[in-house]
């Protein structure tokens, strides 16, 4: 098993290894103790593995029951949070209570902002089951719903108390799926260690997968330890995100998976670079997103992009933040103004 601990506001663990799934209650009970528990999940994940769960942590002692809603990010919305509220209050969960999210990042970030809203906070674990959650939104303790006018506009920063990482589990993602957490593979490649691009460049890059969470979230907690509350440092994370969100908005958190929007999110960022005068790295870019199976064009009207990105939580007054490469391994935060930034858009 390997360990890695964050030392943020609060600290806690990241235990990854294959199988701890089955004795997840224990590894909770060895954190939490074992008390009240309401585990969140969706409906395809629960049918896959809530059972494991909930009977590991009736064995190691807890009063567990569960909540799930229908998967997809069209559920991470504020009446869907407001239904896992209910749930905890029908409960009757205390101030000891726990919160474990068994799922993707949907059911991570909404039982995450439950969790650190209800009788304003309760404990909180979290067992991702997808790459993405794996790699990315399980570690740093954001937390949220999207809303009509844009992604995770509502939200909180609370930060678990476990993070339980099971690599067996990606056995069962479609490959879509798989390819969704690998767009922030290449994300970590991009903004700290271009040995990650080497890793998912060949062929049989899922053999790696271990290794790739492990550095993935090293990266990440590293971040995190610096820049909890995402003032500063953290902002590189965002590579890909901000062109991202606004694909992901216009197409109703339908047409595009999150992955596929951070994909050409990240191509996108990559050409306004290169107007900006730095080196065109698009070209190898896309050959990685291309090999991994996603997308990398935006097809939407660049009018609406621009329209939507100016309702972007990274829109600091006249100016949007963008996260732009340089060199593999190494990003900057770019302050671009409005009026340039609807020049560049236009131009992608």
């Amino acid at each position: 098993m390997k360990t890695i601990h964050v030392n943020a506001s609060k600290s806690y663990d990241i235990l990854i290894e294959r199988g701890i799934l089955d004795r997840a209650g224990e590894e909770i009970k060895t954190v939490c103790g074992a008390g009240e528990a309401l585990i969140v999940s969706d409906d395809t994940v629960w049918d896959l593995y809530g059972e494991t769960v909930l009977a590991s942590m009736q064995k190691a002692g807890f009063d567990v029951t569960s909540f799930t809603f229908p998967h997809g990010e069209q559920s991470k919305n504020l009446s869907v949070y407001a239904d896992i509220l209910n749930a905890l209050a029908a409960r009757h969960l205390s101030r000891k209570g726990l919160v474990v999210a068994l799922g993707g990042g949907v059911v991570g970030d909404m039982a995450g902002f439950a969790a650190a809203t209800y009788l304003r906070g309760v404990r909180f674990v979290q067992i991702p089951t997808t790459l993405l959650s794996q790699v990315d939104s399980s570690v740093g303790g954001k937390t949220g719903v999207d809303m009509p006018e844009g992604k995770n506009l509502v939200g909180a920063f609370y930060q678990p108390r476990l993070v339980l990482i099971d690599p067996a589990v990606l056995a069962t993602l479609p490959d879509q799926t798989f390819a969704d957490g690998m767009a922030e593979v290449v994300k970590y490649g991009y903004i700290s260690n271009r040995e990650i691009l080497d890793m998912v460049s060949v062929p049989d890059y899922k053999k790696n997968i271990e290794r790739i969470i492990c550095e993935c979230v090293r990266i990440k907690r590293d971040v995190v330890t610096i820049d909890e509350h995402d003032t500063g440092l953290r902002m590189i994370l965002n590579f890909g995100h901000t062109i991202g969100h606004a694909a992901e908005k216009l197409g109703n958190y339908v047409d595009l998976t999150h992955g596929q929007a951070v994909a050409v999110g990240m191509v996108a960022a990559m050409r306004l670079s290169a107007m900006l005068g730095n080196e065109d790295l698009s070209e190898r870019l896309i050959g990685i997103l291309e090999h991994i199976g996603l997308p990398t064009e935006l097809k939407y009207g660049r009018e609406d992009i621009y329209r939507s990105l100016l309702s972007d939580k990274k829109k600091f007054g006249a100016t949007v933040n963008f996260i732009l490469v340089r060199e593999p391994g190494r990003a900057e935060i770019t302050p671009i103004g409005a009026e340039k930034l609807h020049e560049y858009v236009l131009k992608l």
